[in-house]
């Protein structure tokens, strides 16, 4: 990359500073960064030249095109941060350019206490769900945490198992040796015959996962993911945009039927309601902190409903729990939680 090019530099800079999560160019003198929940204007200046150079960069170490043609990129940086940029074509001015930052200080929940409110004990809970191959999907709003959380729900899956995850942009970091990591193509990469996520996701079925982890569900592939759940892939992990388990849901069910199959609709919650154990919704508080707002289990369906309960709550910025114990307490017990866990909680 080009050392001497002025947002490259800004990057380097930002780089050294601490709780910075986004980094926004709006136009060549219109610069935010997100720390720590606040959005702060920064001093800072481009010239045109150096946008539209980084721009053409980024394309080129992404192996992506951007011109006229392709004028949305989505990709990463060397850092492995997530950028997404769109032509000056459809804006005002220059390419705007939102940058997600990697944060390579969030490892594990062991290494991370306190983060998202969770206490100790809760963090146990979450270690059971995945060592009990229980499937999860993770549902929040935008900057909300999910990939930060699945990356560490995966740091507690078992180095015997095989995994194999889907996603558009390389974001998860975990140590599974017996991995496979697909990433999806669009119109604009280099490559002949692109494959989206659901095309990789069938061809996944025939790679003898163990599990099957896909970085956000946004489309067709809804339907073959909860095929797979619903088939012996325990233990499968998700994220969705949604800003409440009931919608997470909702939101499924409308991208299953968006897959073009005349499945009932009573039909397609039976299958989610067998696919899918628990939802973990992730929020913000009033302060811009990062929570878990609702730990959720699908319990059941009565009549054509998929019936929740919700197991934990945020409470004061901490996870709480309702008094509702888990229909799967057993299989939890079976994988470290302790028999006296929601008694003592």
């Amino acid at each position: 990359m080009n050392a001497n090019n002025e947002v490259w530099k800004l990057l380097e800079e930002l780089s050294s500073k601490s709780g910075i999560s986004e980094v926004i160019i709006n136009n060549v003198d219109n610069v935010y960064i997100e720390r720590e929940g606040e959005l702060i204007r920064l001093n800072a200046k481009f010239s045109p030249e150096d946008i539209v150079s980084f721009c053409k960069e980024v394309a080129q170490f992404n192996k992506r095109q951007f011109n006229r043609e392709h004028p949305i990129l989505d990709g990463l940086l060397p850092d492995g941060s997530r950028i997404n940029i769109i032509s000056s074509v459809y804006t005002t001015s220059s390419p705007a350019i939102t940058i997600r930052k990697y944060l390579t200080n969030l490892t594990s929940f062991d290494q991370s206490p306190g983060l998202f409110g969770l206490s100790p004990k809760w963090i146990t809970f979450l270690k059971a769900l995945v060592s009990s191959k229980q499937n999860i999907i993770i549902s929040g709003g935008t900057g909300n945490g999910k990939t930060t959380f699945l990356n560490m729900l995966m740091q507690e899956v078992s180095p015997t198992e095989r995994v194999v995850t889907i996603e558009d942009t390389k974001e998860l970091q975990f140590k599974v040796p017996n991995t496979v990591r697909l990433i999806t193509r669009n119109a604009a990469s280099s490559i002949e015959t692109p494959l989206g996520t659901r095309e990789l996701l069938k061809n996944t079925l025939r790679m003898r996962p163990d599990r099957i982890i896909i970085g956000e569900v946004r489309g067709e592939e809804a339907f073959d993911l909860l095929q797979a759940m619903n088939t012996g892939h325990q233990g499968s992990m998700c994220t969705i945009h949604a800003n409440s388990p009931a919608e997470s849901l909702s939101r499924l069910e409308n991208l299953f039927l968006f897959s073009g199959y005349d499945v009932p609709l009573k039909a397609v919650r039976a299958q989610m309601c067998s696919a899918i154990d628990f939802i973990i919704q992730l929020d913000k508080d009033k302060d811009g902190k990062r929570i878990v707002r609702k730990i959720t289990e699908i319990s059941n369906m009565e009549s054509d409903n998929i019936l929740l309960q919700d197991i934990a709550v945020n409470k004061d910025g901490q996870a709480a729990f309702t008094g509702l114990v888990p229909i799967r307490v057993k299989e939890l017990m079976n994988y470290g939680l302790n028999t006296d866990f929601f008694i003592e909680i």
